[in-house]
């Protein structure tokens, strides 16, 4: 399997910023870390491991960037106000310097879907909803899309504008909600059993029933608990029958 490590010093962030690309081709997965972790976190819990087959085909290549979750809604010491402005530059790291380096690293053409867990299915759904002009799906797993779950009761106007569970209940512009209907990849996926949030799912789902966007809701039994060995099963499943792979 191919493996190569980037990274570059992100104006949007003032930081160096590394990111993990892995195979040669195939549609671009873009996964998004799990609360405070690192690029490799993917790796390090083997979800690479059940992806291989996939990437070494040529169906699937991956792509992983840094999280800077520390730096905005898990940092304790930060000001709401001042989270809210990390998170939103982090969102532009992604849409101006990781899509057109991802483009720029496979083509034009190639779709890309985030994709994340925890938190991460958070940021991947949001990423998603809020420019599905350059994000083509979404894979969430264990998500709750609230956001108002990580702020400690901050919330403002940039709050609602990164938590889908508010800004997609009211959002009217038909262009921007035909741009998400016409993804056919929009994917929730959840366990029951302990520290999951399955209602969440359930919730964002019911929303997006109610805007006509056509999306799978995938709620696991009790048996699926909020961790890696979880998630290791969902995404094949999911590469499986909704992709082809």
């Amino acid at each position: 399997m191919n493996r190569e490590l980037f990274g570059w010093h992100s104006p949007s962030l003032g930081k160096d910023m590394p990111i993990v690309s892995y195979g040669h081709d195939g549609f671009a997965l873009l996964l998004i870390p799990t609360a405070a972790a690192d690029y490799l976190e993917y790796e390090r819990f083997l979800l690479l491991d059940v992806l291989k087959p996939y990437i070494e085909a040529g169906k699937l290549r991956v792509f992983s960037v840094n999280s800077i979750n520390s730096e905005s809604w898990l940092n304790k010491e930060m000001l709401g106000e001042h989270k809210a402005i990390r998170h939103n530059q982090f969102n532009e790291y992604i849409y101006n310097e990781v899509i057109p380096f991802i483009k720029q690293n496979t083509s034009a053409e190639t779709p890309i879907i985030t994709c994340g867990a925890s938190l991460g299915a958070l940021h991947s759904m949001n990423l998603f909803l809020k420019r599905p002009d350059l994000v083509n799906g979404v894979i969430a797993m264990s998500g709750v899309y609230n956001l108002t779950s990580y702020t400690s009761g901050f919330y403002d106007e940039q709050v609602y504008f990164n938590s889908p569970a508010h800004y997609l209940s009211n959002l009217t512009d038909d262009r921007i909600l035909n741009q998400i209907r016409s993804s056919n990849h929009i994917h929730i996926l959840t366990g029951s059993g302990s520290y999951e949030d399955p209602n969440a799912s359930r919730d964002l789902s019911g929303i997006m029933h109610g805007k006509g966007i056509s999306h799978d809701l995938d709620v696991w039994d009790g048996s699926w608990t909020h961790d890696w060995p979880t998630w290791r099963a969902m995404l094949p499943v999911v590469l499986e029958h909704r992709f082809g792979l």
